[in-house]
C-alpha cells in the first residue's frame, strides 16, 4: 500500500527533491498534499505531476494566480495558517514533511505530532524554537521523527543499534561555509552574492548564509540536543571542509563510527522518506581514490561568535533559542536585502539576545510571542 505523504514547503529546495524521491517510488509514495508560499509556476507543474487533494497557500492572491493557471483544479485550496494546518493533519498523509524555513510551520509540526503522522524534519526552527514542547508531544503521541539534515541523518545511522547510554559525545562535521580563509577583517565589504556560494551543498539562501555565519551550525547544536537528548557539553562542532564525513559518534570506549557519503541531500531525504530503508538510487557515489585529503580543525569563535551564541542560548533554553532564530532570521535579512554588512549579521543577533530575559516555555504562546518579540526588538 502507498504511503501518502504531505510536503510542507513543496517549492523550496528540500521540498522539490522530496518530490524527486518520490517520483522515483511511486509504488510506495503518494503526495496527498502540497503547502508553498508563492512560487505559482513551479507550484503549478508539481499539481499537474502528483495530483494532491490538497493545497495549501499562503496568500489570497496566490491562489488567485494559482487558479488563473489552472482553471480546471481539482484539489482543494486553502490559504493561510488554516491551509499548513489542514496540509499537517490530512488523514490521508502518513507522514508530513516539514521543510518550510522560519517559525511559519511551528504550529503545523505540532499539529501533525498531535495527529499522530510520521515527521520527516528538515526545518531547523521547530527544534530550535519550540524543541523542548515540540518533542514532548513527540513522546505523548508515541510517533518517529526523521531528520532531514545530513548531520542528523548522519548521527541517526550511527547509532542504530547502539545503546544511547554508551554515547560519549556527538561530533557535527561543518564545511566552514565559503568565508572560512577569509580574513575577519574583510567581513564588513562581503556582499551577499559572495555569501551565497556554499562550496559544498545547493540549500535556499537562508541556510546558506547562516551556514557562512557558522549560525547553522549553532542551530544543529540546538537540534541535536533536543533530537538526541543529550546535554551540550556532549555535542562538539568540527570544521570540516571537505563534507565527506556528515557527523560521527564517539562512545565511551573510545570507538567512533563516522557517516560518509557523496554531499547529495537527496541520500538523507530518501532515507527519511522511506522511514530509514536503504535502497539503490543512480547519484554519485563517494570515490575514495578522488578524495585527495580529509582536514579537521576548531571552529574560531572570535570569527565566527554565532557558533558560540547558539550554545549559549541552548544552555540558557526557555524562549531564548526561540530569540535566537528569530533575530538569526531578521538580521539574514536584512543582509540579503542589503540593508546591513555581513559583519554586522552576528551583532545584531547579539544585541537582540542581550536584551532578552528568558521565560520557560509552557505552551507554543509562549514560543510565538518571543520570536515576535525578537522580530522587533
Amino acid at each position: 500500500m502507498k504511503k501518502g505523504i504531505s510536503i510542507l514547503g513543496s517549492t523550496g529546495s528540500i521540498g522539490k527533491q522530496a518530490l524527486e524521491i518520490v517520483s522515483i517510488y511511486p509504488s510506495r509514495l503518494n503526495v496527498v498534499a502540497l503547502a508553498a508560499r508563492n512560487d505559482i509556476p513551479i507550484l503549478v507543474e508539481q499539481i499537474k505531476k502528483f495530483q494532491p487533494q490538497l493545497v495549501a497557500l499562503a496568500t489570497e492572491e496566490g491562489k488567485q494566480k494559482l487558479l488563473a493557471a489552472l482553471p480546471g483544479i481539482k484539489a482543494e485550496i486553502i490559504v493561510g495558517p488554516e491551509g499548513l494546518i489542514k496540509a499537517a493533519t490530512i488523514p490521508t498523509a502518513k507522514m508530513v514533511v516539514v521543510a518550510i524555513p522560519g517559525a511559519a510551520p511551528l504550529s503545523a509540526a505540532l499539529a501533525a505530532v498531535q495527529a499522530k503522522k510520521e515527521i520527516a524534519l528538515a526545518t531547523k526552527e521547530v527544534l530550535v524554537a519550540a524543541g523542548e514542547l515540540f518533542m514532548k508531544e513527540v513522546a505523548a503521541n508515541k510517533v518517529k521523527v526523521f531528520p532531514i539534515d545530513s548531520e542528523h541523518s548522519a548521527i541517526t545511522q550511527c547509532l542504530r543499534g547502539e545503546d544511547r547510554k554508551t554515547i560519549k559525545k556527538l561530533i557535527i562535521t561543518a564545511s566552514g561555509g565559503p568565508f572560512l580563509k577569509t580574513p575577519v577583517e574583510k567581513f564588513a565589504t562581503l556582499t551577499a552574492k559572495e555569501a551565497l556560494k556554499h562550496p559544498t551543498w545547493k540549500m535556499g539562501p537562508k541556510v546558506t548564509i547562516d551556514s557562512a555565519t557558522l549560525m547553522n551550525k549553532g542551530l544543529e547544536v540546538i537540534e541535536a540536543h533536543h533530537l538526541f537528548g543529550l546535554d551540550y557539553s556532549q555535542i562538539e562542532v568540527v570544521i570540516h571542509p571537505e563534507s565527506t564525513i556528515h557527523s560521527m559518534v564517539e562512545f565511551i570506549d573510545g570507538s567512533i563510527l563516522a557517516q560518509l557519503g557523496a554531499p547529495d541531500m537527496r541520500i538523507p531525504i530518501q532515507y527519511a522518506l522511506l522511514e530509514e530503508e536503504r535502497q539503490q538510487n543512480m547519484w554519485g557515489r563517494l570515490d575514495f581514490t578522488k578524495v585527495a585529503q580529509l582536514t579537521f580543525q576548531r571552529p574560531d569563535l572570535n570569527k565566527f561568535p554565532c557558533l558560540q551564541y547558539a550554545y549559549e542560548a541552548g544552555q540558557k533554553g526557555g524562549t531564548t533559542t526561540a530569540v535566537l532564530n528569530a533575530a538569526s532570521e531578521v538580521a539574514v535579512r536584512q543582509f540579503l536585502d542589503g540593508k546591513i554588512n555581513f559583519a554586522e549579521i552576528p551583532q545584531r543577533v547579539k544585541a537582540v539576545l542581550d536584551k532578552h530575559e528568558s521565560q520557560p516555555i509552557a505552551s507554543l504562546d509562549n514560543v510565538l510571542a518571543a520570536d515576535a518579540w525578537a522580530r522587533t526588538a
